[in-house]
């Protein structure tokens, strides 16, 4: 096993030593589209006038809610159709609340939140114009509203994407990014995000 590693490791860095490298800095900005998933089922029963207890199933759920995002990247370009692309960008997310019962005051009120995003993605190119790209994030809390109450300053995620360039500096893509660490976790919601997000990318050439 640990020959086939070695022998795989030393073709990797051999392919990337006869490959044109090239770095690439650009922007990319957008708008996002993020809501929180829905939680576990839960009894929030009654008693009657009888003293008998009625049994109600309820779930707190959440819509979406737009924001933008803003980040910077740079493009490593180690092989023919494949492209290190390391960024750090600022998403606004969070979701608006949507609970089952309709006397709650709660109900429409939007939860912001904001990340400080940390990406390794991994660019796989059908052409010069075309690719579709994927990788983890770790985004860490910057800013959020006073009606959210978070178990934890970092999520986890991974992200999936397309883009499409229409000059060698200028594209748009499509990405939609799955958190993996609960954002709100109550004794019976477990809620993680979920952010679909479409923008543009510039590609500063410095050559």
């Amino acid at each position: 096993m640990k020959r086939i590693f070695t022998i795989a490791l030393l073709a990797f860095f051999g392919l990337i030593t006869h490959a044109q490298v090239t770095f690439k800095p650009g922007i990319r900005a957008g708008v996002n589209f993020s809501h929180f998933t829905k939680g576990d089922k839960y009894d929030n029963g009654y008693y009657d006038t009888n003293g008998n207890y009625i049994s109600v199933t309820n779930r707190d759920t959440y819509k979406a809610k737009s924001d933008f995002y803003l980040g910077f990247y740079g493009a490593l370009h180690l092989a023919k159709r494949y492209t290190l692309q390391p960024e750090i960008d600022y998403s606004r997310q969070g979701a608006i609340y949507d609970g089952n019962n309709p006397a709650n005051i709660a109900n429409g009120r939007k939860k912001d939140i904001s990340y400080l995003s940390i990406e390794i993605i991994n660019k796989f190119l059908f052409s010069d114009k075309l690719n579709v790209h994927f990788g983890p994030t770790a985004d860490f809390i910057v800013e959020k509203s006073d009606n959210i109450d978070t178990d934890s300053d970092l999520d986890l995620a991974f992200v999936f994407g397309l883009e499409y360039n229409f000059t060698k500096n200028l594209g748009i893509e499509a990405r939609v990014k799955k958190g993996v660490i609960p954002v709100i976790d109550y004794s019976h919601d477990n809620h993680t995000n979920v952010v679909f997000s479409f923008g543009g990318t510039y590609t500063f050439d410095l050559k």
